[in-house]
Parts: structure tokens; sequence; C-alpha cells
């Protein structure tokens, strides 16, 4: 898949949501979706992103938006880091990194000066 540009619909997926109910992105399609990859739950970048979606979640709404957070973690994962952060982002779980191979969501990481 090329990068996506502005206004170009994105590919449709199924993934399981925080309650392990599976939901694909046309269902979402009454709103406008942001759509993020992130690599795991309760880690510190990814927690920061994910409190920080949740707290403009009214911003996010008046814009008739939705976030939906995808990653490689199980429901249950999920389910611990929405009590635990008190998000209310929709999180999906992607444990085989399907969709995110599909978007190409992670590339190589520089560490260091050395590609991983």
């Amino acid at each position: 898949m090329q990068k996506l540009e502005a206004g170009q619909v994105a590919p449709n997926f199924r993934l399981k949501n925080s309650d392990g109910v599976e939901i694909s992105l046309k269902d979402l399609l009454h709103k406008k979706v942001v759509l993020y990859f992130y690599p795991k739950d309760n880690t510190p970048g990814c927690t920061l992103e994910a409190q920080d979606f949740s707290a403009l979640f009214s911003e996010f709404e008046k814009k008739n938006a939705i976030v939906v957070g995808v990653s490689p973690d199980s429901a249950k994962s999920h389910q611990d880091f929405i009590s635990q952060c008190s998000l209310n982002v929709i999180l999906l779980c992607d444990e085989n990194k399907e969709v995110a191979n599909l978007y190409k969501a992670y590339g190589k990481r520089m560490l260091y000066g050395k590609e991983h």
C-alpha cells in the first residue's frame, strides 16, 4: 500500500476491540476517524499519547470525529489500559500486526545511529 493522502479512502479492516467485539473500519465511517498505531499498552510514550487523545475527546466530538488506537496488545491488556488511564478512545487488537503492516505503520527505528 502507498502512503495515504488527505481525503483518500483508507483500506478497510476488521479487528477486535477491548470488549472482544469485532469492528470494521467501515462500521466507524459514520464519523471522521483518527486512526493511530502504537507499539504497546502501558508504556510511557504510548500512555501519554492515549491520554492526550482522551483529553481532547470533546474537541474531536465537536468535529464529528472519533479516535481509534491500534496495537498488538490483547483485549484484556486494552481493558486494563483503558481502566488504569481513564481513556475514552477506542482501542483495537492487532495481535499479528496485519493491519499495521497493511498501513505500513511501523518502520525501521534508529537508536544511537543503528537501525533496529
